[in-house]
């Protein structure tokens, strides 16, 4: 009798402790996503909603300014999906071969907006902009939301004249805070960016015919170890519930 408990005792541990295999089977996979921060909102929404239906899967962000995240994964940082705000940024690491050529889509627009502290009473227009003391935008070379309002800047003629003004940022979040503390009187960032700040005035969109379209492309990274972990990431945010909750947070839609 003692002999039988004790036998089903052991048949009961080994089960529950399972062979190294199972215990693997049943492992959060954990994939990197490299993302613009204008979306950082949004996207650990997304991230939320997505780990709820699969909760096997652990979604890490690394959010910064999209022509350093394309440089970090052109030299081999471990990202498993890029969301760029910067078409050439992501055709760069595309054209290298470093995009999965399967999984790689234009996701959603976006636009870039003049704003000012929330006290300001001499802004009115970008014209006025030539008034203010200190503008900040993100740095064009590494920026995209910077290299928008660069290119719209110069094609209204007022590049040269604001130039010397200029305050240059890491990305479009420092420009948000330097417009929010004072330390500047203006600044451009993206329109989905001005929704989490109660303390800045928006002055006006800048008309798209100024600069080059917006468009975020989200895609695979070729090199990734979870390409199928990945790919499902990748096709729930090119899915419906997705782009509506992207529209939600002021993102444009792609026709």
């Amino acid at each position: 009798m003692y002999r039988f408990i004790f036998l089903l005792i052991l048949v009961l541990f080994l089960n529950a402790c399972g062979s190294p295999e199972e215990t693997e089977n049943v492992k959060n996979a954990e994939i990197t996503v490299s993302a613009a921060a204008s979306m950082q909102n949004v996207l650990q929404e997304l991230k939320k909603n997505f780990e709820e239906k699969h909760p096997t899967i652990d979604i890490s962000f690394n959010f910064g300014a999209s022509g350093a995240l394309s440089q970090q994964i052109s030299q081999g940082a471990p990202v498993d999906l890029f969301l760029s705000a910067s078409l050439e940024k992501f055709n760069e690491l595309r054209d290298n071969g470093l995009i999965h050529e399967k999984f790689q889509q234009n996701l959603i627009g976006n636009e870039i907006v003049l704003i000012t502290p929330q006290n300001n009473k001499h802004i009115k227009s970008v014209e006025d902009l030539k008034k203010a003391k200190r503008i900040s935008i993100g740095i064009p070379e590494s920026v995209p939301a910077g290299a928008y309002a660069k290119e719209a800047i110069d094609n209204m003629g007022l590049w040269n004249t604001i130039e010397n003004q200029l305050v240059l940022s890491k990305d479009v979040r420092q420009v948000l805070t330097y417009v929010e503390t004072g330390n500047v009187d203006a600044g451009f960032v993206y329109k989905t960016d001005t929704q989490m700040s109660n303390q800045i005035q928006v002055i006006t969109s800048v008309d798209s015919k100024y600069h080059s379209p917006i468009i975020y492309p989200i895609g695979v990274i070729k090199s990734s170890k979870h390409v199928k972990e990945a790919t499902l990431f990748y096709e729930y945010l090119l899915s419906e519930e997705a782009i509506t909750l992207f529209e939600e947070y002021g993102f444009t839609r792609i026709q």
